[in-house]
């Protein structure tokens, strides 16, 4: 396999990090797509080492969690009997926790929407904070109540966020989802203050992701086969809006504005070379 120079690893992963696919990549950098991907999974483990080095003592105290969908392989519906057993197949979700005021992704997880993949972020997510009582909102999905309780114990202001929405008859040709009509917010545990309890950040990296990754692009042919190329993917996006992005609302990157580092990133810093 003919070796990438450097440069061509640098613009590689900036253009799969800006909504590139792996084989329009392939075309435009004239590359072949299993070097694309063996380069896509060496420099997500180095950005999954480098958010385990730098996210560390972070001061967050507004926190917003949620799980992105996607699927590897197939759609859950699609698996056949004997592959339901296999946790690298079918629905996966992405755990991820963002900070309301610096917008610095401190933690993730990947796996199945299932209380063993909530201890695992949890985890990791308590493992960044710097001790301070985290403020924590999420939808009313039930796995977190008893994972967050598990993980935080009496240390953690905890509350919920439900959206009710109009009932709208299915035309045809509609295709947008229903309005929301209202919002109903829920003290869970602690007192947390009820005017930050919001998942609103959170739901919008949602389609940041959406938008930058294109494994998770829905409505479109790119998914990942292997369990491994999709963890990649999701390390390098999260390390890469940490790290190298600059929302518009900050001017400066969220791993800058909550204190992991001083200055901006370049790509070149997350190929570990």
């Amino acid at each position: 396999m003919r070796v990438i120079e450097r440069e061509r690893k640098i613009a590689i992963i900036h253009a799969l990090c800006n909504g590139m696919s792996l084989r329009a990549a392939s075309r435009i950098f004239n590359t072949h797509r299993t070097a694309i991907q063996h380069l896509l999974v060496r420099v997500g483990e180095n950005c999954e080492r480098l958010m385990a080095e730098h996210m560390r003592n972070v001061d967050c105290r507004y926190l917003e969690c949620d799980e992105i969908w996607t699927f590897c392989g197939k759609k859950e519906r699609r698996l056949k009997p004997e592959e339901r057993g296999d946790p690298g197949l079918g629905d996966q979700y992405v755990f991820f926790a963002i900070d309301h005021e610096t917008k610095v992704i401190p933690a993730w997880a990947l796996g199945k929407r299932n209380m063993g993949t909530a201890l695992q972020f949890l985890g990791r997510l308590k493992g960044t904070l710097n001790g301070v009582r985290p403020q924590i909102s999420t939808d009313e999905w039930r796995g977190y109540e008893d994972t967050i309780e598990q993980v935080f114990g009496v240390d953690v202001d905890f509350g919920t966020v439900h959206k009710e929405y109009e009932s709208v008859a299915v035309g045809p040709g509609r295709y947008a989802p229903p309005r929301v009509s209202g919002v109903v917010k829920t003290i869970r545990k602690g007192q947390p203050d009820e005017g930050r309890i919001c998942t609103s950040i959170v739901e919008r990296n949602n389609l940041t992701i959406r938008t930058f990754q294109r494994r998770f692009t829905r409505l479109a042919l790119g998914f990942s086969r292997k369990i491994e190329n999709l963890r990649a993917a999701a390390a390098l996006q999260f390390a890469y809006w940490n790290f190298v992005w600059i929302p518009r609302t900050l001017r400066i990157t969220p791993a800058m504005a909550a204190r992991v580092t001083d200055h901006v990133w370049e790509v070149s810093d997350l190929l570990g070379e």
